[in-house]
C-alpha cells in the first residue's frame, strides 16, 4: 500500500474550530468489527458500550503553553518561537524549537518577550536549539506563552483554549500538542463509568508537534516518527497486567496511549514501572497485544494516527484495513461528522 492510497478529500466546514460548549456532547460513532456495523450516538453515552470489567487507559500528559511570540533584539522584527522540547543538558534553560523566520535570524541574536523580561538566545541555528535566559522557563510560559494549536486551526490561540485544550485529568506537563481523544471526557462521565465497575488507569506520553505531521515519503513504511517521552507507574502497570491476566477487555483512548501500551508490551506478557522514548509507527498490517477497544477522534488525510486506526480496524483481516477504514471515514463525512482536535470521536470495539 502507498501513502496516496490514505488521502481523502474532506470539506472544509467539517473541521471543528472550537470545542462544544459541554466536552461529552460530542458525536460519537461506533463501530462493531466483529458485525461490521456502525452506529451513532454522543460521547456522554460512552458507559453503554464498554463492558462491565473494561479497563480503559487514559493519557494525562498535560499541554505547556510552547507558543511564544515576541520581537528580535536590535530590529522590530517579529519572531515565533515554538518549543519542541526541553533538552536534558544544562540547567532546564535549552529547548529544541521551531522559529518563524528562521532565516533571518543570525547566531547568537536574542529574542524578547514582554518588553525583554523574558529572552532567548539562539544558540545553534541547524538544530534551532535557543536558551532561555532564566531557569523559571515553566512559571514564565504561563505568564507569556500561548497555547500550541494545531496548524489546522485557522485561528490565534484564545484565552479559553489554555483550559479546553487540556484534557480534565491532564496532570504530567510536557506535551505540545493535547492528546485530543480523551478531550472529550468529562468527571461525571468518567465517575459513571467507575460506577459501572470500568477501571480507569492512567499512561503519560508527551505528545510531540510531529504525531500530526503527514507522511511526505510515498512508502510509508520508511516513515520516521518523532521520539515521545512516556511513562507508565507502577500503580498503572499492575492494573494493566492484572487486565490482561483477567482476560478483561483493555480499551485504548487515544493513538497515544496505544502507542504507549504497544511500546511497553513488545515482547513480553506483562510489565512494571516504565518510562523512556518510543518512535513506534503502527500501520497495516499491526499485530496489536493488549488492546481489544479504541476511542479516537477523526485525523488527517496521510497522518500516522490515520494509520495506526487503519490496523486497528482490520481486525484479523489486515489486507482490508484501508477499506475498512474508507468506509467508516466515507460515513462520517455523509454524516457531518466534525474533524481533527475539536472534533467528534469514534469507539472501534
Amino acid at each position: 500500500m502507498k501513502v496516496s492510497e490514505f488521502d481523502f478529500d474532506l470539506p472544509r466546514e467539517l473541521i471543528a474550530q472550537y470545542p462544544l460548549e459541554k466536552r461529552d456532547q460530542a458525536r460519537l460513532m461506533v463501530i462493531d468489527r466483529q458485525k461490521q456495523a456502525i452506529s451513532h450516538d454522543i460521547f456522554a453515552n460512552m458507559e453503554k458500550y464498554l463492558p462491565p470489567g473494561s479497563c480503559v487507559v487514559l493519557n494525562d500528559s498535560k499541554v505547556i503553553p510552547a507558543r511564544l511570540l515576541g520581537r528580535r533584539e536590535k530590529t522590530p522584527g517579529k519572531v515565533e518561537v515554538f518549543l519542541l522540547k526541553k533538552l536534558a543538558h544544562g540547567d532546564g534553560r535549552f529547548y529544541e524549537t521551531l522559529i518563524r523566520p528562521l532565516n533571518r535570524l543570525n547566531l547568537n541574536e536574542k529574542i524578547q518577550f514582554n518588553g525583554g523580561s523574558l529572552t532567548v538566545e539562539l544558540i545553534d541555528i541547524g538544530k534551532r536549539i535557543v536558551r532561555f535566559n532564566r531557569k523559571d522557563v515553566a512559571a514564565q510560559l504561563k505568564k507569556h506563552g500561548h497555547m500550541p494549536l494545531p496548524p489546522y486551526l485557522d485561528r490565534p490561540a484564545a484565552e479559553i483554549d489554555r483550559e479546553v485544550y487540556q484534557t480534565v485529568f491532564a496532570e504530567k506537563e510536557g506535551a505540545v500538542a493535547s492528546p485530543t481523544a480523551g478531550l472529550h471526557f468529562d468527571e461525571a462521565l468518567l465517575g459513571k463509568l467507575e460506577e459501572k465497575g470500568i477501571e480507569i488507569v492512567y499512561v503519560t506520553l508527551h505528545t510531540s508537534y510531529g504525531t500530526f505531521q503527514s507522511i511526505m515519503d510515498e512508502d510509508f513504511t520508511r516513515h520516521q516518527m518523532m521520539p515521545e517521552d512516556f511513562e507508565i507507574t507502577e500503580q498503572a502497570a499492575a492494573s494493566i497486567n492484572r487486565a490482561l491476566a483477567e482476560k478483561r477487555r483493555i480499551i485504548a483512548c487515544g493513538t497515544t496511549s496505544t502507542r504507549t501500551l504497544e511500546t511497553v508490551f513488545s515482547g513480553t506478557s506483562s510489565i512494571g514501572a516504565v518510562g523512556g522514548k518510543t518512535n513506534l509507527f503502527i500501520y497495516p498490517p499491526y499485530p496489536f497485544k493488549v488492546m481489544s477497544g479504541l476511542i479516537t477522534n477523526f485525523h488527517l488525510p496521510k497522518s500516522s494516527l490515520l494509520l495506526l486506526v487503519a490496523a486497528f480496524l482490520s481486525g484479523n483481516e489486515p489486507e482490508k484495513g484501508r477499506e475498512k477504514l474508507m468506509r467508516v471515514y466515507n460515513e462520517a463525512i455523509a454524516q457531518g461528522y466534525h474533524f481533527y482536535s475539536y472534533g467528534d470521536a469514534m469507539v472501534i470495539l
